[in-house]
């Protein structure tokens, strides 16, 4: 049974920042590509950012250039996201995915290229 937990979230001032992790049992974790999407309230779920399964390709949404770190440990099955710069928009709950495939596709930022979830972490940007 395959299981993706998510942690890390929580409350920071806009300018701060947070390492969320996420770690997928039950599957060959280094087969797969995985990605970061979240979802605000009243708003539809977006894909924040993909790696490849051997880590060495990053996809991010423009929105989150700059500031966010995808990254993954595939000795650990353990998938990171560093945000830092936070800012209010950037409040949501995010959520870690395993790719269908090894690779991030064409189609990465959609949920529909999505295998499975996890229940998602609450991130929370104060002004």
């Amino acid at each position: 049974q395959v299981q993706v937990v998510e942690s890390g979230g929580g409350l920071v001032q806009a300018g701060g920042s947070l390492r969320l992790s996420c770690t997928a049992s039950g599957l060959t974790f280094d087969n797969y590509a995985m990605g970061w999407f979240r979802q605000a309230p009243g708003k539809e779920r977006e894909g924040v950012s993909c790696i490849h399964w051997s880590g060495d390709i990053t996809y991010y949404t423009d929105s989150v250039m700059g500031r966010f770190t995808i990254s993954r440990d595939n000795a650990k099955n353990t998938l990171y996201l560093q945000m830092d710069n936070l800012k209010p928009e950037d409040t949501a709950m995010y959520y870690c995915a395993v790719e269908l495939y090894g690779y991030c596709s064409g189609s990465w930022t959609s949920p529909h290229a999505v295998g499975y979830w996890g229940r998602g972490t609450q991130v929370t940007v104060s002004s």
